[in-house]
């Protein structure tokens, strides 16, 4: 009798285990962290409100930026996981990846961030979702968020590799009081 139980115990652990391994290999297919393909995409609509995604060459704007991080191991919309760490960011409309310059208009701080994922859904005039790497980085992490600029940018090959490797690129100078000022004056206006 005593053999049974032990016989059924290991039958039922390798069930277990089995049942573990199945699991694992049904979770999300990751995406490499990759510049190619880029995506742009369908228009979509979330909350009621469609976005229309664009190339976008010469994107530049001011608004806010909010960051996220509890979403760790999710899969972003470019199909990349998402590590919080990272030096990453949500757009709803700029091709998938991109890169853009954020710059903090309370300041004059700025980062070079790979947008990967869509967002924000939340907030009037957000601009951007930043991962919490990427809000450390500029410096907004305690506040929740922040007005920016953010305009794309195409940084050189060795950003571009670092920031594909969740670290922070070159840090760039702040920007002069004067367009500081100007950018601040247009989030005002």
């Amino acid at each position: 009798m005593p053999g049974g139980a032990v016989v059924r115990g290991r039958v039922a652990l390798a069930g277990a285990l089995v049942a573990t391994l199945a699991a694992c290999a049904g979770g999300p297919k990751y995406r490499g962290v990759s510049d190619v393909p880029v995506k742009i995409g369908k228009p979509y609509q979330i909350r009621g409100v469609t976005y229309t995604p664009a190339a976008a060459p010469r994107y530049d704007a001011v608004g806010y930026a909010s960051w996220y991080g509890s979403e760790s191991g999710n899969q972003t919309a470019n199909g990349e996981k998402f590590r919080p760490d990272w030096i990453t960011a949500a757009h709803t409309t700029l091709p998938l990846p991109t890169y853009v310059e954020v710059t903090a208009l309370d300041t004059g701080r700025r980062i070079l961030v790979r947008v990967n994922d869509r967002g924000p859904f939340a907030g009037r005039g957000r601009i951007i979702d930043l991962s919490k790497g990427a809000a450390e980085e500029l410096g907004i992490r305690a506040q929740g968020h922040a007005p920016v600029r953010v305009r794309r940018v195409e940084p050189d090959e060795k950003d571009r590799q670092r920031l594909r490797e969740g670290k922070p690129a070159r840090r760039l100078p702040l920007i002069s009081e004067g367009e500081l000022q100007a950018l601040r004056e247009r989030l005002g206006g």
